[in-house]
């Protein structure tokens, strides 16, 4: 058991992480449930726009994650002047990259959503919804990155509030826009675009002016003269293995969303509400991992591992109980939470046996998010995007598909693959993790260490 103080630490990071993460879950969900009131056609078409954003998401996160990881082991060992290195030189690459993408998310939606199969009567819901979000998305980029830094200085709190402040703008600008309420116009699929587009803009401003305010006040230009190459190597050494892996599982997704929509509109509508609730199941086990990872960083930059160790399996567990009990009163109360989004029997009933099968796939998500995120956090990234890659595309991609489709068992039975690839990546992380191969990986030396 971790001591005293490290367990109340963690209680201090989890419960704000928990409620920001309930928080960007539901910034999600919402355009969902409101839009379900409109149509499932506008569901089905937004559910395929999100998984390509998530992807997008992820790739403004290469950089982002690499910060936080860098910056709390920074912080362990006082090394102030390499935290304010790391954080400046990932908000100009973010800001790039992000003008970038939006961009060309912008220019050539609809080729993207020809290329992951939209059926032609969604296409319109999809290309007004995808231009929008996606020409502003480079708010989310630097938004990643500010929180990204808040977090790894303990500082949870702030990007919490701010979130919480998203959320009721989304809400109001949905209710007003969507359906034409206050005097605004009935848009629609657009109104969510626009309502969402604004709140992340909004998120991004905030947490600019608080992290200058309350973390790291200015960027001093003899800070990077000369250059800072090592820290930029190290950002790479984090960021590309941990991208890789999470483009991988996303690109796997756009193609099983892509199987999905081969089977029917109502297979696309279900795996889209029954997504939504499910993220809310394994939302502790992220909440606790992303708060846990940060003290393990800072652990690791003080070089105590085996207290990191002792922390890290003592926070596994409690997400094992708490996703576990979570995903089972979810099964056993799916049908009354799908009649409140649809009154379609069919996406009902496919949705119902989703949540039965997701209890199984939970026991391996948890022990996924868990192993990848803390090995990450040790700095050792390249052996899970491997075992990643190899599974997501064989097994999640490869045998799902036989199992829906070619063997006729549907969405239920690609969820059964998904539960498959879960499992099967879950114990061979926690193997790894177990092993202690990770102590070696860390990017403080002894010798390096300050104290402040």
């Amino acid at each position: 058991m971790p001591d005293h103080s490290l367990k109340r630490q963690l209680r201090v990071l989890t419960i704000p992480v928990f409620i920001e993460m309930a928080l960007v879950m539901l910034l999600g969900a919402i355009d969902t449930v409101m839009l379900s009131r409109y149509s499932d056609n506008s569901v089905a078409a937004v559910g395929l726009d999100n998984q390509l954003m998530s992807l997008v998401f992820l790739v403004y996160q290469f950089f982002s994650m690499g910060a936080a990881i860098l910056c709390a082991q920074y912080i362990g060992a006082g090394l102030r002047k390499r935290l304010v290195q790391v954080v400046g030189m990932a908000l100009v690459v973010n800001l790039v990259l992000g003008l970038t993408v939006s961009a060309l998310l912008y220019l050539y939606a609809e080729q993207l959503l020809q290329l992951m199969g939209l059926r032609p009567e969604l296409m319109e819901d999809g290309l007004v919804y995808l231009r929008l979000t996606g020409a502003l998305s480079f708010f989310q980029a630097l938004s990643l990155t500010f929180s990204a830094s808040l977090r790894s200085a303990d500082k949870v709190i702030y990007p919490m509030v701010v979130t919480g402040i998203v959320n009721v703008l989304n809400v109001l600008g949905n209710y007003a826009l969507i359906f034409g309420h206050w005097g605004c116009p009935q848009l629609g699929v657009e109104g969510a675009a626009i309502a969402t587009a604004v709140s992340r803009a909004v998120a991004m401003v905030l947490l600019a002016v608080i992290h200058f305010k309350k973390h790291i006040p200015s960027f001093p230009l003899s800070n990077f003269r000369p250059m800072p190459w090592q820290e930029l190597r190290n950002l790479l050494k984090i960021g590309v293995p941990a991208m890789s892996e999470n483009i991988s599982y996303c690109l796997s997704q756009v193609v099983i969303t892509f199987f999905i929509n081969q089977i029917s509109n109502e297979a696309l509508a279900a795996r889209a509400y029954c997504a939504n609730m499910i993220m809310f199941v394994y939302l502790f086990c992220i909440s606790i991992t992303q708060g846990g990872d940060i003290l393990v960083g800072h652990l690791v930059g003080q070089r105590r591992h085996q207290d990191a160790y002792i922390l890290g399996n003592f926070f596994f567990r409690w997400s094992m109980i708490i996703t576990l009990t979570g995903s089972a009163l979810l099964a056993l109360s799916g049908r009354s939470i799908l009649s409140t989004f649809t009154d379609n029997p069919d996406i009902i009933a496919m949705g119902m046996w989703v949540l039965v099968v997701d209890w199984f796939l939970e026991i391996g998500r948890t022990a996924n998010i868990f192993a990848t995120g803390t090995l990450r956090a040790t700095g050792d990234t390249v052996y899970p995007f491997v075992v990643g890659v190899i599974f997501q595309w064989s097994v999640a991609v490869g045998l799902s598909y036989v199992i829906g489709i070619p063997l006729g068992y549907g969405l239920v039975g690609m969820w059964i693959g998904f539960a498959l690839d879960e499992n099967i990546r879950g114990i061979i992380l926690l193997r790894r993790w177990r092993s202690g191969k990770w102590r070696t990986k860390g990017f403080v030396r002894k010798e390096d260490i300050q104290y402040i």
